[in-house]
């Protein structure tokens, strides 16, 4: 069965070796898979070349849609995990667009690396089936706040986030553009009892200068609320770029 995935360029697959930016593992080395595809549409997302093909008339800040057959490519997994392999790295990252909308796949992957630890970046609005779910050790769970332009009946659906607060391997990264935005989170936290040591504030910002002033008054947001705060360190060292 194969993967469908994100390009770095034309027939190229978003797969590379960095260091994670985001999140309870920043700054760990791993290898990253980008999938190409989301059942959502943030208006500030930045790999809406994931999702926002052209025909597609959902809204996004900047307006741009993208050649499907140019930011996709399609591969068998047996290819995937040689390009993985070759990259050297223990711990692999999934990500997207939304990588749980290719869970048979992804399962398929998973059993021909055996050794590799796996975080898997989702919107939290799924859950991975059995076959897929065992080979998760982490998960980081980004549900969507009502800036992002998504409706709540959509992107905040209360059975799925009441499974992920009970699992123990899932962290929640809520991006924040203002202080409305952590209190919502904060209602969210409240509502469906996720836990605050599990849960991190992290700008909403594609340039260094966005993300350190936005950061400032997150700091103060976490001290009174017991969030932790995520930076986005790739942004730092490499700017909104593919392939980082």
């Amino acid at each position: 069965m194969p993967l469908v995935l994100a390009t770095q360029a034309p027939d190229e697959p978003e797969i590379f070796a960095s260091v994670q930016g985001e999140g309870p593992s920043m700054g760990a080395p791993c290898t990253f898979i980008r999938l190409s595809r989301c059942n959502l549409a943030c208006v500030w997302c930045d790999t809406a070349y994931t999702w926002h093909f052209d025909g597609d008339a959902r809204a996004h800040r900047d307006g741009e849609t993208f050649d499907r057959k140019a930011n996709q490519v399609t591969l068998d997994v047996a290819d995937v995990a040689e390009r993985i392999t070759a990259l050297g790295q223990n711990r692999l990252i999934i990500t997207g667009g939304e990588p749980l909308m290719q869970a048979g796949p992804l399962a398929e992957l998973l059993e021909l690396l055996p050794d590799l630890t796996v975080e898997v970046e989702t919107n939290g609005t799924t859950t991975a089936p059995p076959r897929l779910d065992i080979r998760i050790d982490q998960y980081n769970v980004s549900p969507k706040l009502a800036h992002s332009g998504n409706a709540a009946e959509l992107a905040l659906i209360p059975e799925r986030l009441r499974s992920y607060s009970l699992d123990e391997r899932a962290y929640f990264k809520f991006v924040v553009a203002s202080e409305d935005d952590v209190a919502e989170v904060a209602e969210l936290v409240r509502a469906h009892a996720l836990p605050k040591k599990r849960v991190f504030l992290m700008p909403e910002g594609t340039d260094s200068e966005t993300l350190r002033t936005r950061e400032k008054w997150l700091t103060q947001s976490c001290l009174e609320h017991g969030f932790r705060m995520s930076d986005r360190l790739h942004i730092h060292l490499f700017g909104d770029t593919r392939g980082t």
